[in-house]
Formats: structure tokens, C-alpha cells, sequence
């Protein structure tokens, strides 16, 4: 027996290998699925299952490819509905895997369909439980991503949770693996663990969720609390994963066409595409497009572009690194964005070599912004609220860049005003977007709250009055 689990940083998603005697289960696969194919080649396996344990908000699972290249059967849990050839299996309905088995183990709450797979060895003992988003290291998975009808609140969903672990999955034993879909940085969960991995024993030790002591209304609680609004294209990659989508070879081809500047600048106008320059922030800072957006791909490229572009079928025109233009057209299709229309041929110094107009961001160093009077500044802080409270400089305002279009109005319209983040990643982010709606007194403050803290610029650990949308 073999169990591989494929993590993919980005979206901080799990993805698992399992075989047995040659037969192969794929479990929650990722868009593009030659790598799996690849590795069960490799193994002399052949693909059998494909496991899902619930239809997927933060990205487009690989599952109707996967199928269609495989023969593979796609097994989802009770109650999942597709518009795909699919099997909806029954609470604790078991199929074999070589010398292994898999059990259906239906654990409603995060989604109604959602459900793990209890892994038993040749000899028929449990070995390991794949979780989805049912129970994450550390935390379980939000009830507010799925509900099934207006009736049924995030709190009733809640309570289902708390229902199926205690019935489910704290009853097994203590040395059982676990294997969830996701990990710290996530947008399913709230407090995960940086580990990927656990034994089910620690879990019950050191998750919250699975204090034997909780009542259901404690539960219902201490889950739902904090709860920020989940982003905008989770609805669509759910409609995605449960009706299907465009094979990612024909995004891949669509996607990686080379234009010139020429051509670049034409397919903009005509099509209102969106310009996403994915190189790095200091690149982008010294020069880029005019009301081109960045967000780079050595960041959380993927979950960013989701919180704030939005709609998946926006046209998307590329400026990528040499080499990466392909690599950019994946992620961005990992998350439903299917339609990029090319990349700039030769990247950005292709457009400066021909003559167009290019525009910069005016930065300064953490240093030079020491020397001025801080107090006396109006300064934002794009970090979350929740980094925010934790300490922050004492006059700044809190702007979180998830919902950063809520506090358009809260920028000064002529004064000049300082933007800063953690490291400098996502205040480039914030002030590409606030150029783009004609803002352009901002200065970004380079290096962010960790270069504040490296030359000792004051800062507190109390919560200082915000904006009014705060």
C-alpha cells in the first residue's frame, strides 16, 4: 500500500495518491491531472477511483478530466447531485482497492454532501481517514460556504457539523491518520495547524473542535465566530466542480498565446480585459502598464486573484516572467478564471523597448518613512484585522486588501497618504488596484510591518480607532 499526499502551497490544498496491488485512488485532485496520471504510469498502476469528498468552493477540482482520461469512476458522498456521470455513494458503502478498502463515511455540516473516506489495511483494520473539509488540523471547515436553502442558517449547519464528528470520526481510534484537504492559509477554515499530517489522537488532544466536553451550543459558537465573508468566486468554482468546465489543455493553448505590444494593446481595448502583471512587486513597482493590476505569482497568487477579481469569466491579458507564462494560465484555471486571452511576447521589456507608455508606484524605504513625522501621516494598513489588532503602528487605519473596495471612500481624494502591509506583497496589491480607480497620491511603504520591526519604528499592541467601515 502506498498513500502520497500532493500538496500544493498556493492554495494550501491537499491532494492524494492511494495505491494497492496496482489499482490507484486519486483523492480531490487538482485541474491539471497529467501529474497523477504520470505517477500511476510510473507505478505500472492503473486509476480507479476518484474520490471527492464534497463539491469544492476554492478551486476547480481535476475530477472530470481525470475521468475522461482514465475511465475512472468519480464516487462522491450521499446527497451530491452532478450534471457528470458520477456515483453517490451510501453512508458507509466500502469499495475495493487492491488488498485495501475505502469507506464512505458521509459527515454533513461544512456541505451537506461532504464526506471522508476511512482507509482499512489487507487486514481490515483502520489506517488512516482522508477528511476533505470536514475536520482540518487544528480546526474544522466553515458552515457558511454551502447552504442548502435560505432556510438553513450557517448555525444550523453548525450544528450538523458538530453532530457528524462526534458520531463519525471521534469515535475511531486515536492511531488513525489524518489527511485533510487543506492547511494553514486556507479560506475553508479559520485556525489550521502549518502541519499537513496528524494522528487522529493528537487531533482530539489539541483541536478545539473535538473537545469531548463541547456542547453543541459551544460548538455552533466558537465556529462560527469571525467568520469573514467567504470571496466572491466561491459560488462559481462550486457550480464548476458540480457541472463541469472547459478541458485545461484548451485554457493552457488559449491562454499562452504570445502577443506583441501591438497586439497586446489592441486585445485590451477590444476585449476590456483586465492587464495582470504576475512578476514580482519590485519589478512591477519600478515600472509597469498603465491600470494594469498586480498580483504576483511568489505570493497566494491563486486565492488572491479570487478575492479580488471576483468574476471568473473576466478576460485576463498576461505579463509574466520569461518561462512562467504557462505556469500563470494553470493557476489562475486552478481557480476557475478560464478565460486569458495570451501573454505580452517578450514580457515587459518588450513593451518599453517599442516605446509605450509605462507608469511606476511611488515607494519609499521602511527607513526613509522612519524619518518623517509618522504621527502626522495618514497611513493605511492592508493586513488583516485580525494582524491588525494583534499590533500595528498607532495613527494607522485598518483597510484589509480582501475587501479593500469598501474603503475606496476612505482614502484621502488629494493628500498624499502611505500604504503598508506585512512585507510589501499585498500593499502592492492594494495600491495597483487604488491607481487603477484614479488614485494616485499613495506612496507604498516598502518591506512592510517586518521592516518596521527590524529598525524599531514604535508600534502597539492596542486597537486604534478605524475607519468607519472597519
Amino acid at each position: 500500500m502506498k498513500i502520497e499526499q500532493i500538496y500544493t502551497g498556493c492554495l494550501a490544498q491537499g491532494a492524494y495518491y492511494i495505491e494497492s496491488k496496482g489499482e490507484v485512488a486519486i483523492i480531490d485532485p487538482l485541474r491539471e491531472v497529467q501529474p497523477y496520471i504520470d505517477k500511476a504510469k510510473e507505478n505500472k498502476g492503473q486509476i480507479k477511483y476518484i474520490f471527492e469528498t464534497h463539491f469544492h468552493a476554492d478551486f476547480v477540482s481535476g475530477h472530470v478530466t481525470l475521468a475522461k482520461e482514465t475511465g475512472a469512476q468519480i464516487i462522491y458522498g450521499p446527497s451530491a447531485e452532478t450534471t457528470f456521470e458520477a456515483y453517490t455513494a451510501k453512508d458507509n458503502e466500502v469499495f475495493q482497492l487492491g488488498e485495501i478498502t475505502i469507506e464512505v463515511l458521509h459527515t454533513p455540516g461544512h456541505t451537506m454532501e461532504s464526506s471522508c473516506f476511512l482507509l482499512k489495511d489487507k487486514d481490515g483494520k483502520n489506517h488512516s481517514i482522508f477528511t476533505g473539509d470536514t475536520l482540518f488540523l487544528g480546526d474544522v471547515g466553515r458552515p457558511d460556504l454551502a447552504q442548502k436553502s435560505a432556510s438553513m442558517t450557517q448555525e444550523d449547519l453548525a450544528g450538523i457539523l458538530y453532530d457528524s464528528l462526534r458520531t463519525k470520526i471521534m469515535p475511531l481510534e486515536d492511531h488513525i491518520t489524518v489527511y485533510p484537504a487543506h492547511g494553514a492559509g486556507s479560506a475553508c477554515g479559520k485556525n489550521m495547524m502549518k502541519e499537513t499530517i496528524d494522528t487522529l489522537g493528537n487531533q482530539k488532544r489539541v483541536n478545539y473542535a473535538l473537545r469531548e466536553d463541547m456542547t453543541k451550543e459551544e460548538f455552533v459558537k466558537e465556529v462560527t465566530d469571525g467568520l469573514i465573508p467567504p470571496p466572491k468566486y466561491f459560488p462559481l468554482n462550486v457550480q464548476m466542480n458540480k457541472e463541469g468546465y472547459e478541458d485545461i489543455q484548451n485554457i493552457i493553448k488559449r491562454g499562452t498565446k504570445a502577443l506583441t505590444p501591438n497586439e497586446f494593446e489592441a486585445s485590451a481595448n477590444e476585449s476590456g480585459a483586465l492587464i495582470l502583471d504576475v512578476r514580482n512587486e519590485k519589478e512591477f513597482i519600478k515600472s509597469h502598464i498603465p491600470q494594469s493590476i498586480f498580483i504576483g505569482l511568489d505570493g497566494d497568487f491563486a486565492p488572491w486573484v479570487g478575492a479580488l477579481i471576483a468574476d471568473v469569466k473576466q478576460p485576463i491579458l498576461l505579463v509574466t516572467p520569461k518561462g512562467k507564462e504557462e505556469e500563470s494560465v494553470i493557476r489562475l484555471a486552478r481557480v476557475g478564471f478560464d478565460n486569458t486571452l495570451g501573454h505580452l511576447k517578450g514580457g515587459f521589456d518588450a513593451w518599453k523597448e517599442v516605446g509605450k507608455e509605462y507608469d511606476n508606484i511611488n515607494s519609499i524605504t521602511a527607513e526613509e518613512f522612519k524619518s518623517l513625522n509618522i504621527d502626522k501621516l495618514a497611513i493605511y494598513d492592508v493586513r488583516k484585522e485580525t494582524e491588525y489588532k494583534a499590533e500595528h503602528l498607532n495613527p494607522a487605519i485598518n483597510t484589509p486588501l480582501h475587501i479593500l473596495n469598501d474603503y475606496l471612500e476612505a482614502f484621502p481624494a488629494k493628500d498624499n497618504f502611505y500604504l503598508h502591509c506585512l512585507g510589501g506583497y499585498r500593499s502592492v496589491i492594494a495600491t495597483s488596484i487604488l491607481k487603477m480607480r484614479g488614485k494616485h497620491n499613495l506612496i507604498n511603504v516598502e518591506g512592510g510591518f517586518e521592516a518596521f520591526k527590524e529598525i524599531d519604528i514604535p508600534t502597539t499592541l492596542f486597537e486604534c480607532p478605524s475607519s468607519s467601515k472597519s
